[in-house]
């Protein structure tokens, strides 16, 4: 039981980890497999530069999430 209870916690907390990332992830999966695929692959740097550089073409969501993050 005592090991139960200390595993419950752990559990929780990685998904809200997991769960904070994930929408911004989402918000640009699209764009990135779409305009950064030669890239993916060189980092995360590499496809945030990618993102930039296709900006207009990027899906609202996608451009709110870079706003969001002073991007």
């Amino acid at each position: 039981m005592t090991r139960f209870l200390f595993v419950v916690p752990l559990l929780l907390c990685a998904s809200a980890a997991s769960a904070q990332q994930q929408p911004g992830h989402d918000a640009c999966a699209r764009d990135v497999t779409r305009f950064c695929r030669p890239v993916m692959n060189n980092g995360d740097s590499a496809v945030l530069a990618c993102l930039k550089q296709n900006r207009p073409k990027l899906s609202k969501g996608c451009e709110k999430v870079l706003t969001e993050h002073g991007q």
